[in-house]
């Protein structure tokens, strides 16, 4: 168990293929007194203390869906018995570029590689002949662009290409990068371009979302079905993709639904608003997409609703309104307009748009509480937390773990109903 008082905080990054869907996520623990950044400031009891609080008491195996989960390993972390009790075919090893390439570490990660686990080199950027023998060893090479110039980086790539290896670009943190590296093959990218929400660039609002506005607007205001009916008959697609998620597993529903009418009345308002603001995130065709941009608003608004179900137990109006409040803030970056643009066709409760506009109120302090999460900035996490009397990080990480879990349902559902 972890120290009494000690705070740890789960964080995940995002990493996407060449397709920019989602391959995996690297999982990030940071202390609430740690600066965020990748300096590895625990030792090996505090690293196995949070590894194994994670995976065994917080679920995020499950959480990570079909994806894996890339884990920065220091010496003592490679060289202990416990990443033998981590599932080998969810987990990538990633040596970090602070170990020293021994025989005694090359033999370890050849066993560890014997015993199915993936292995990544992480912030690669000049080749030095001591990392050969890790070289022959790894899968992936993580190489940091932050140091290298056009020149550097493909002089760098060219070098890596002598290995059978596939190649992550990270720290991405501009669509340049993003078109270099792919342009010279690299499989897998990860960093700020991709994972921060107010750059995840999306489209305009098109014709589907226009009626998915209007289809939220009249179940907020409680409208009766033959309404919604009437906006989603003249949406063929968009009525295929409703009947398609009301058929899913997710509902727990057994029988067919044949009609647009029994949709509604199967899946109750409150299910159909979650949703409708879901579906704001899948591709203007109707077509379910396992999109970086909707498990992140999945997973936001899904933290929330969990939050809010631990600060105020019962209440499922405050859940609603937190689940509400999750997903419409990353609407903005959705549709490519304004907050005020959109909150000027909805209505919503005063203390959502309170939240949404400028982070105030008990919603507020939630929403500031989730882009920390996504940001993995432990001091800020941890300040935060204090704001939410009745949460810790025990129970804020227990809720992270089940809304990545749901947020990852939907991935594999949209997936199979293709």
């Amino acid at each position: 168990m972890t120290e009494r008082g000690e705070e740890i905080f789960i964080g995940r990054q995002p990493i996407l293929d060449r397709g920019h869907e989602l391959f995996a996520y690297e999982l990030l623990f940071r202390s609430g007194r740690q600066k965020n950044s990748a300096e590895v400031l625990d030792d090996l009891q505090a690293s196995a203390s949070v590894i194994s609080h994670a995976f065994a008491d917080l679920g995020v195996e499950q959480a990570l869906g079909p994806y894996k989960g890339f884990i920065n390993c220091d010496a003592s972390l490679l060289l202990s018995d416990l990443l033998e009790a981590l599932p080998s075919d969810k987990i990538v090893l990633e040596v970090l570029e602070t170990v020293e390439v021994t025989a005694e570490i090359v033999e370890r990660c050849r066993a560890l590689k014997a015993l199915g686990y993936t292995l990544a080199l992480d912030d690669f950027v000049n080749y030095q002949e001591k990392f050969r023998p890790l070289l022959d060893l790894v899968e992936i090479v993580k190489v940091d662009l932050m140091p290298l110039d056009a020149a550097g980086l493909a002089a760098t790539t060219r070098t890596l290409r002598q290995w059978p290896l596939k190649l992550l670009a990270e720290k991405v943190d501009s669509r340049e990068l993003a078109n270099s590296c792919h342009a010279l093959g690299y499989s897998y990218f990860q960093g700020y371009y991709f994972a921060k929400p107010t750059i995840i660039a999306g489209k305009k609002l098109g014709h589907s979302q226009i009626s998915l506005m209007r289809l939220l607007g009249l179940v907020l205001d409680d409208a009766e079905t033959p309404q919604l009916e009437a906006v989603l008959k003249a949406e063929p697609g968009l009525t295929m993709n409703l009947m398609r998620l009301t058929n899913s597993a997710s509902t727990g529903i057994r029988t067919k639904i044949t009609s647009i009418r029994h949709a509604i009345a199967v899946l109750g308002r409150r299910q159909l608003q979650r949703w409708l603001q879901l579906l704001l995130y899948t591709s203007p065709s109707g077509k379910p997409v396992v999109s970086p941009l909707l498990q992140l608003a999945a997973s936001r608004g899904r933290l929330m609703e969990l939050l809010a179900g631990r600060l105020h137990p019962g209440r499922g109006d405050i859940e609603d309104m937190s689940f509400m409040t999750g997903i419409m803030s990353l609407m903005p970056t959705l549709m490519s307009v304004s907050l005020e643009e959109i909150l000027r066709g909805i209505e919503i409760p005063g203390s959502v748009r309170d939240a949404l506009e400028a982070h105030t109120g008990e919603l507020g302090v939630m929403l500031k509480l989730t882009e920390a999460l996504e940001t993995v900035d432990g001091p800020a996490c941890s300040g935060i937390t204090h704001q939410l009397p009745g949460l810790d990080s025990e129970s804020v990480n227990a809720c992270l773990a089940q809304a990545l879990a749901w947020a990852n349902n939907i991935g594999r559902e949209n997936e199979a109903n293709c």
